[in-house]
């Protein structure tokens, strides 16, 4: 804490060289920080990851409902995090871009971050939380069209191009939902129609499902 005092930041991750610094949610911002020559950009176009976002969105729905609510109370592995919590967030993500696109507001963080309501208890509620999105969504990019997230954004760290962003809500999204295929195979279940790998190809996703 000391030591990121003395650069002047407030929040991690960062990477540093000497008394400089980058916020590192982005890996651009990295990669030009540290004066790698490595393409980072997005692999998909727009269109693209929100076709693989609808297809990821819809799988949640399916897995969220499969869990059983005696499940919602545990604590994710190595993490201070609920089922109930993890499941939700999956689906506010895409949430809180799209309300932000749409207003032209910044991303905000306590709005990815924010919990879900004290009437949202069970795996269908979180499910029809979850496909309510979906469809929203959908048909948001649909009326997009060819103009779906062009331009620059303001975010919690920083102004970003619109593209990335849209990229990092699809991945952050599907990080979890593999989180979720996991967890219910911990509690005996099946995943209803398990996602390929091929739902993962081209997205910047960390190798392990889980930190440790």
């Amino acid at each position: 804490m000391a030591a990121l005092q003395a650069l002047g930041a407030r929040s991690v991750p960062v990477v540093s060289k000497g008394d400089k610094f980058v916020f590192a949610q982005n890996v651009r911002d990295v990669v030009e920080f540290l004066g790698i020559n490595e393409d980072v950009g997005p692999k998909l176009t727009q269109a693209e990851l929100a076709a693989r976002g609808d297809m990821i969105w819809q799988a949640a729905t399916r897995y969220v409902r499969q869990m059983p609510q005696s499940a919602l109370a545990k604590e994710l592995p190595n993490r201070p995090r609920s089922y109930r919590v993890l499941m939700h967030h999956i689906f506010q993500i895409p949430t809180a871009f799209l309300g932000a696109r749409r207003a032209g507001d910044p991303l905000v963080y306590e709005q990815l971050v924010a919990p879900p309501p004290e009437d949202m208890q069970t795996p269908d509620e979180i499910a029809d939380f979850g496909k309510a999105m979906r469809l929203d969504f959908k048909a948001w990019a649909e009326s997009e069209g060819a103009n779906i997230c062009t331009g620059e954004m303001s975010t919690y760290y920083g102004t970003q191009q619109a593209h990335e962003v849209l990229e990092r809500t699809v991945w952050h999204s599907t990080q979890h939902v593999r989180q979720v295929m996991s967890l219910l195979e911990m509690e005996g279940v099946q995943p209803d129609q398990p996602l390929p790998e091929s739902a993962f190809d081209k997205l910047p996703l960390p190798l392990k499902v889980w930190d440790e």
